[in-house]
């Protein structure tokens, strides 16, 4: 018993001195486990360190967590849950005290404990406990200070950012009536006197996804992109960030609005420097908010609004890659003030380590989709705890180096200097098809977007070069894929069997229900084999891509499906069919609807002189190659071989015998073209029969004696 104080007083003294070494700002992430298919926490501390990440916030108490991160140098905040918040404030404290001796100091010095959460967002999820709240906090803060832990270990209670009200303009932010001066001063007085914080959890998507039309995405996502506003408003259209009027601050992200909203709330109460750290913020990868009057199963929030099927998606994969990398980095990079607090410190705990398959109300609930990782702990997109990753904005000049980076258009010089750079970019080099009428890449439609993609073309053939992104201004460089980039080249859209079958299964419904044709993958049908709903599902989701012209945002399904840019093996395509001429039209209208087709998409540079499939020098021949070309790129949708009746599809394909033929297997768009020497036969009797697989093959040179004729996805010959 005598050495009791004396490792108390060790402890205390050792923790402390560690947090003091460390950086102001760091990065960890919630350990949520409401679930019944994630791995085992020895499992899930390899993953962590794995990943770099040095702190993790947990829901409870749980023992065996906290034995399998003993050792592990990982720092964790534990939670006194809800339901315990009464015991924890009776008068006498003996709960507290007995708590505290069993969930924290039992565990200290292998567990790095240092931090206690008194209940979890109590306003909104539990207000009968609201006098209840800081008497409790008050309570483990004393059994900490009688066990000799309370340097070492703070105490501080999560508040959901509703708790703040009039967040904007940021400078009028403060703390709700009904709990302002009963429960928030003296919360407030109680984390300044101990030395703790405030922990807030902030999701700006939420803000976004209830005003779409009065805040920008990238604002939302926290991309810093000169010239995009981040309130829609027209007055502010041209303005760089979002002006708060009443201060002349100026605001880059709703991160940051939010954040200051809470500061500028602090302040009114009279804690102008009492820390305020992130105790949850995220963005769901895919999924849909629970409509008014659902009941979320084991909710952290309660996500009422309903959904406007007009609207694009917010929660993607896409989105949450954005905002989490840029969270990340603007921590890792030191960049954690705010313009109220510019040298505030802020640790920062993502929202979430899994999707927790038992959260909200089902496989499409957005709570079922804020994870880092899927349960079998592959990443649900790219992140890095440990590296500056780059999170948008950059300069004119490229990197020049090896480093990822893609040029697109400032919005803010307006739309005549995009268009003369635009028409620049397109006449020296920048490959212009894809955003032409009908192509791949015409929709949206707008000059931003058109220039976007004109300029990261010749920014990428030009290696990236220093100086190749600048456009005297109208673009600038960035080291983030930029959201919803359309590409024109080849591409296929793929299922994600990390979901799990249900979620494949309810993206497949929809996609056969939406237009994709999915007749192919009936019993019996020629893509009915493999019998499973990963090949099934990739089938439905290509077909629905292709047929919306591989559109940005219509391969996603809530994170169902991702876009690949090399053809899957084993890929079935029943639907083999190419565009060819009709020669009956004649000489003028073939021209006529060669040059239409030439200029609005389709790829003819093969059959200019000297080119691949020049000759033979017909009308006929070059047609069907332009009108096919035409064909695939637009993913033989319907009306796109027509060409006012000058062409037509067909199921066969056709080549001339002992000539060479051209055989492109990337959905006809001219890439991963492999050339063939077809063997001489006759219609009669064949020498032999050989069999190869194609996909979409280019008609080049036009027939002479014999056919290559599709037989499901093999072609015989």
């Amino acid at each position: 018993m005598a050495l009791a104080p004396f490792l108390a007083t060790f402890l205390a003294a050792s923790l402390f001195a560690t947090d003091v070494a460390e950086a102001a700002g760091e990065v960890g992430v919630n350990y949520g486990r409401v679930a019944n298919d994630l791995p085992d926490p020895a499992s899930v501390v390899n993953l962590l360190k794995q990943n770099g990440v040095t702190m993790v916030k947990i829901y409870d108490a749980n023992p065996k967590v906290l034995q399998s991160f003993a050792n592990t140098g990982i720092k964790m905040m534990v939670m006194l849950p809800n339901e315990n918040l009464a015991d924890a404030a009776r008068d006498k404290g003996g709960y507290a005290l007995d708590w505290v001796r069993k969930n924290v100091q039992a565990y200290l010095p292998a567990t790095k404990i240092h931090a206690v959460a008194v209940g979890n967002e109590v306003f909104d999820s539990r207000p009968d406990l609201n006098g209840n709240l800081v008497q409790a906090m008050g309570n483990v803060q004393a059994a900490l200070a009688q066990l000799g832990l309370a340097d070492a270990v703070k105490v501080t209670t999560p508040l959901a950012f509703s708790a703040v009200t009039d967040s904007f303009p940021p400078s009028k932010g403060r703390f709700r009536d009904d709990v302002a001066q009963a429960v928030m001063k003296p919360m407030l007085d109680f984390l300044q006197r101990t030395g703790s914080y405030l922990t807030v959890n902030i999701y700006p998507f939420l803000a976004y996804d209830d005003n779409p039309d009065k805040i920008s995405l990238d604002y939302a996502l926290g991309n810093r992109s000169p010239g995009a506003a981040g309130l829609l408003d027209d007055a502010e259209d041209e303005n760089n960030g979002v002006p708060d009027d009443d201060t002349g601050l100026v605001y880059y992200s709703l991160l940051d609005a939010q954040l200051d909203a809470t500061y500028y709330a602090m302040d009114k109460l009279g804690f102008p420097s009492l820390k305020a750290y992130l105790g949850e913020t995220g963005h769901p990868s895919g999924g849909r908010r629970r409509r008014a009057g659902s009941s979320p199963r084991h909710g952290r929030r309660h996500l009422m609004a309903g959904d406007d099927d007009d609207e694009p998606p917010v929660a993607t994969v896409a989105n949450a890659h954005a905002y989490i990398n840029n969270v990340i980095n603007r921590v890792l990079s030191g960049n954690t003030g705010t313009p109220h607090r510019p040298d505030a410190d802020m640790d920062v705990y993502i929202f979430a380590l899994f999707n927790e398959n038992q959260k909200g109300s089902g496989a499409d609930d957005i709570e079922q989709n804020f994870g880092l990782f899927y349960p079998n702990m592959q990443k649900v997109y790219e992140f890095d705890f440990q590296h500056i990753t780059g999170g948008g904005g950059g300069g004119g000049g490229g990197g020049g180096g090896a480093k990822a980076s893609w040029c697109v258009a400032n919005a803010a010089v307006g739309d005549s200097r995009l268009q003369a750079a635009l028409d620049w970019a397109c006449g020296h080099g920048a490959d212009c098809g894809a955003i032409q009428p009908g192509a791949a890449c015409f929709q949206p439609d707008t000059k931003l977007a058109h220039a976007s993609y004109a300029f990261n073309d010749y920014y990428q053939r030009k290696g990236r070069a220093s100086g190749t992104c600048d456009f005297n201004g109208a673009a600038h460089v960035v080291y983030q894929a930029p959201a919803d980039t359309c590409s024109g080249k080849a591409s296929w859209c793929v299922a994600n069997t990390a979901v799990g079958d249900a979620r494949l299964q309810a993206a497949l419904d929809w996609a056969c229900g939406n237009g994709a044709d999915c007749g192919a993958i009936q019993s019996g049908a020629t893509c009915f084999q493999p019998d499973t709903k990963a090949a099934h599902a990739s089938y439905a989701f290509n077909s629905y891509y292709q047929r919306k012209g591989r559109a940005s945002g219509t391969c996603d399904f809530a994170g169902a499906a991702s876009v690949v840019y090399q053809e899957p093996s084993g890929a079935c395509d029943a639907t083999s069919s190419w565009c060819v001429a009709n020669a009956g039209v004649g000489d003028a209208r073939l021209q006529a609807a060669l040059d239409w087709a030439c200029g609005h998409g389709a790829d003819c540079g093969a059959i200019q002189p000297g080119a691949a499939c020049f000759d033979p020098n017909t009308k006929a021949a070059h047609a069907s190659h332009a009108f096919n070309s035409y064909y695939q790129r637009n993913g033989r949708g319907s009306g796109t071989c027509d060409f006012a009746g000058a062409a037509s599809t067909t199921g066969k394909m056709t080549i001339s015998t002992g000539q060479e033929g051209l055989v492109s297997t990337g959905s006809g768009t001219g890439t991963n073209v492999s050339r063939l020497k077809w063997q001489s036969f006759s219609t009669g009797s064949r020498t032999g029969t050989k069999t190869r697989t194609l996909v979409n093959c280019v008609r080049c040179p036009p027939p002479r004696g014999g056919s290559l004729v599709p037989v499901g996805n093999t072609n015989r010959y």
